[in-house]
């Protein structure tokens, strides 16, 4: 589900492999059974005809009214908190500052977060020049992708901001939204970063999110519940920053960044905007057509165990999620199929916002003469056909500054 970009075995690449031995993938690309009766022996294929049978409970219909679209998105508010599972926060203690530097044209801060009574949760916040209580600013909340850090976001590079330098990638959504007058909080995503386990070896630099996810799950949680409620935290202390506006909060994530973004969207209406860095797909949709087995006859799943939570694609997919966010703006930087975008587009026309939602595909393929004009994947596909198919360009997944500072700019005018 987090979806980061990792290069996966070429269809040739399978075929070199499988030729070494007696089994042919393409042979057994999709489920199959010699029964007459049509009932299947293989555990996999079961479980794939289970999951095949049964849509999102809540899945977006295009015939709703206004009426029922309000309603449904109330019904998926419900079933995201649901399924986040967030402790009670009575007992949560206000963030700390312990830390300011002046840069060029703005402040850094280092806070501190506690959303346990063991837990420490590092986040940065970086604040124009010239914002203040009597002159506040829209607040922007930074989610990075896989493997990156609240340090990478805010273009710093060291833990430590006594002896860091200011190098911001192409990926530094916080340095990027400061520079344009907003007020950025960038957070880690949990088992990364400060966050992560692997400190000590990595300087702060690793992660290490399947061994956390099995934790949580033998707790019967799940590593987008806890990321969810880690950021909510932080997102509730953003509502009493002085310097910020509270009517334009804006949550950005990249990549992996979008599943907690998409998680708080539901279930607090009151954040002003979103900005999905991510190509859109149907993650249910994905784990049925992505079947090639490997050389070994083994059908590698799409992702992880940190992927993992429990009976989310029992009430909704990705596209209806970002649906029930109408009619506030949506931004989608990163592509997809044009059949999700219509749905979503169709919800923000019901909502009577048709123009708060945009999204731009990949330049790979602005043309529509290059995007394959699908409605349903086809079934015993790899990853990197499902890519092709869903128009994304791998090599190209970074932070679309060109398409969201334009947007923000636009949407935050006032």
């Amino acid at each position: 589900m987090f979806r980061s970009i990792i290069t996966a075995l070429s269809a040739a690449a399978i075929m070199t492999a499988a030729a070494q031995t007696d089994f042919k993938p393409e042979e057994h690309s999709t489920f199959t059974t010699d029964r007459p009766d049509g009932r299947y022996t293989s555990s996999r294929a079961i479980a794939h005809q289970l999951m095949a049978s049964k849509p999102p409970r809540l899945q977006y219909k295009s015939t709703f009214d206004a009426t029922q679209a309000a309603e449904w998105r109330k019904e998926m508010s419900a079933a995201m908190a649901r399924v986040m599972n967030h402790p009670d926060t009575a007992t949560v203690e206000k963030p700390q500052l312990t830390g300011t530097w002046q840069r060029d044209g703005y402040r850094l801060e280092r806070w501190e977060s506690y959303p346990f009574a063991q837990a420490v949760v590092p986040f940065l916040v970086l604040v124009p020049d010239g914002v203040s209580a009597s002159n506040p600013a829209p607040a922007i909340m930074c989610i990075p992708g896989s493997g990156q850090t609240k340090e990478l976001l805010a273009g710093e590079t060291r833990v430590d901001l006594d002896s860091s330098e200011t190098k911001p990638t192409r990926n530094a959504q916080a340095y990027e939204f400061v520079k344009q007058g907003y007020i950025a909080v960038a957070v880690d995503n949990p088992a990364c970063g400060e966050p992560a386990d692997l400190e000590v070896i990595s300087g702060g630099g690793g992660w290490d999110y399947v061994t956390f996810s099995r934790a949580l799950l033998e707790l019967g949680w799940n590593y987008l519940g806890y990321a969810s409620y880690v950021d909510q935290q932080i997102l509730n202390w953003m509502r009493t920053m002085p310097e910020a506006r509270r009517d334009r909060i804006v949550v950005s994530g990249f990549s992996l960044g979008t599943e907690p973004l998409m998680a708080l969207g539901l279930m607090n209406p009151d954040i002003y905007a979103f900005v999905y860095n991510d190509f859109l797909c149907t993650t249910r949709e994905r784990a049925l057509v992505m079947t090639l087995p490997d050389a070994n006859g083994r059908r590698p799943w799409p992702n992880d165990i940190s992927h993992l939570i429990p009976e989310f694609l029992v009430e909704f997919d990705f596209p209806d999620i970002v649906a029930a966010l109408a009619p506030r703006p949506v931004i989608c930087t990163e592509g997809g199929l044009d059949r999700d975008f219509k749905t979503i587009a169709d919800a923000y026309a019901t909502s009577g916002a048709p123009e708060a939602f945009e999204y731009h595909h990949y330049a790979k393929f602005v043309d529509p003469a290059d995007r394959v004009p699908i409605d349903t994947m086809p079934a015993g596909i790899n990853r990197d056909t499902f890519f092709r198919l869903a128009n994304v360009d791998p090599p190209r997944h970074y932070f679309k500054s060109e398409h969201v500072l334009p947007w923000l700019k636009k949407i935050l005018a006032d």
